[in-house]
Formats: structure tokens, sequence, C-alpha cells
């Protein structure tokens, strides 16, 4: 019972530090390269993260399996790269409002994802929070709000945002099928802080090249204490500490569980451009976090009642094999 309750809150913990990145985008945002921002900041993660478990790094990395580096690149490309790819470019093509609805599908995604490759489950009360979380999502986004609609000329760019979306839920359906197999070999288990260093130090790889073209130290050069003090944050806080908890939360819970509790991304970036922008919010705002946390609590509640067990883990283990020799 412990360890499923330690699973959600480090889920809780690792979304509402991924919320605060909204700060840090209106910081930086203008004065610094997406690409620039993302390799700076995982650069300054991987300076805090690699003295800290440089011991288990190097006896991790000498016995993994060509298998298992393909796991973690996926996880860099999918979590770290393409999302934020997709999402930066399908921003030029459509509105914020119509990207904020949209990425509030990745809930729904992921459930179906785990339904299809990991045979997880739906029961009534999980149904239901998913439901209110994708709902609070989208009425916290201000799918209600009158002039907000969908435009023809925005279809490119809101299907680079369902992708970004699809490719966050690809993100988490890996981490969790990374999980189970560890749970079936424990001595291939990865310490969550190992996992985040090599996951971001793969996706710091794949950023060089496009922050290349956008003259990072020209601009680095020229940022003051505060934009500074944002990347240290997006970097060690954000992305570490964040990427920790979710490894760890995973381990514990299913993926539809960790589905609702993304929840708190929007919420907390809610809360702190209130709190911290000073930027209004109206019923459709407050009500939708309600929502988002109704649907937490019985994803939660769910969960508690039904935590995945040993005979779980080994038909979704089961299923991933099979899935595998399709491919």
């Amino acid at each position: 019972m412990l360890e499923r309750w330690k699973g959600m809150l480090y889920l809780m913990g690792a979304f509402t530090l991924a919320g605060t990145s909204v700060i840090t985008a209106w910081l930086l945002n203008g004065k610094l390269g997406a690409f620039t921002i993302t390799a700076a900041s995982l650069l300054l993660a991987l300076l805090c993260m690699i003295p800290l478990c440089m011991k288990d790094l190097k006896r991790t990395v000498g016995r993994l399996s060509w298998g298992e580096w393909g796991d973690l690149f996926f996880q860099a490309l999918l979590g770290m790269f393409l999302f934020r790819m997709l999402l930066l470019h399908g921003l030029l093509h459509t509105s914020t409002a119509e990207a904020g609805i949209l990425t509030g599908t990745t809930p729904a995604f992921t459930v179906m994802l785990a339904f299809v490759f990991l045979k997880e489950s739906v029961s009534g009360g999980k149904l239901a929070g998913i439901f209110s979380t994708v709902g609070g999502i989208l009425v916290l986004q201000g799918m209600l709000t009158p002039g907000i609609s969908f435009k023809v000329q925005h279809v490119y760019g809101n299907l680079l945002v369902l992708c970004a979306a699809l490719s966050e839920s690809g993100f988490n359906l890996l981490s969790r099928i990374g999980s189970v197999k560890q749970t079936s070999s424990p001595n291939h288990a990865m310490h969550p802080g190992v996992q985040t260093t090599l996951v971001s130090a793969i996706a710091f790889l794949l950023c060089l090249i496009p922050a290349g073209f956008e003259v990072p130290f020209t601009s680095l050069a020229a940022i003051g204490l505060r934009e500074w003090f944002a990347l240290i944050w997006y970097g060690p806080i954000v992305t570490a500490v964040a990427f920790i908890m979710w490894y760890a939360g995973i381990k514990r819970c299913h993926v539809s569980t960790a589905a609702a509790f993304s929840g708190m991304m929007p919420f907390t970036a809610l809360l702190l451009s209130v709190i911290v922008l000073k930027e209004p919010a109206g019923w459709e705002q407050w009500g939708g976090g309600i929502l988002v946390v109704l649907g937490m609590f019985l994803i939660g509640r769910q969960q508690a009642k039904s935590p995945p067990s040993a005979k779980q883990l080994q038909s979704e283990h089961g299923s991933l094999a099979g899935s595998e020799g399709i491919g």
C-alpha cells in the first residue's frame, strides 16, 4: 500500500515541477531559441547529475544491451526532443488556444496505448477519472470560451500538436515498458537517477545540431542573471528532479494512472500564471482545475484499490514480448 501511494506522490511531484516550466518560458521567451534553451538546460542538469551517480552510471553503462540502449534512445527522442520540436513547429501554424486544447489529449492517447499494447484494464472508476481529467484540461484551456474555434487554415499546425501529444504518450508507454522489463529482471534494474542521466544525455546530443543554427553562444552571452536562473531551474530542477520522480513513480503505477496525473501540468501552469505573472483567471480555468484534481483523485483511489500485481506485470511483459516478436 505504501509503495502505491509513494508512486502517486512521485507522479504528482513530477508533473507539478513540469508545470513550472511556464515561468521559464516566460522569462526566456524571445531571448533564446527553443533548442538552445533545451540544450543548455540539459547540459546544466547533466553537470549536476553525473557527479551524483557516477558510480552507478559506470556500472549501468557497462552492462546495457543494444536493446536497452534503444529503449533509452526512444524515450529521449519522444519525451524530450520530438515532443518539443513538434509542439514548437505546430505553434508556428496554429493558435496557442487551439494548441492548448489539443495537448489535453495526451491522457486519452496514453490510456489508449496502454490498453492496446500493455492490456491495461480500464474500470469504471478509472474511466471516470480519465474523462474528468481530459474534460478538465479542455475546460482549463478555454474550449468552452466564446470565440475560440478550430480554423481550417490551422489544420497543419493542429496535426503537429496532436503528433506532439501522441509523442508524449509514447514516452509514457515506453517508460512503463522499461519498468516492466526491470521488474521481471531485478538484476537489470536501473536507478531513476541513472536512467534520467542517460535519457538527458541522449536528448542533449539530439538537440546539439538544431541548436547550432540558433547562434547559441551569442544569445547565451547576451542574457542576464534572471535568465540564467531560469535555465538552472529548467535544467537541474524541472528536467533532472522531475524526470527522476517520473521514473520512480511509473515503476509503481499503471500508465493510465500517470496519464491522469499529467493533468497537474496545466493546473500548475494556471496557478503560477495567476500568482507570479498576475494573469487573470475566469470560471473556465478554475472549473477545469477542479475537474483535473477530481480526475486524479478518482484514478488514485482506483489505483489504491487495484495496484499492478505480479501477475499483471507478467501479463504486461508477455504482451510486450509478443509485440516485439511481431516487429
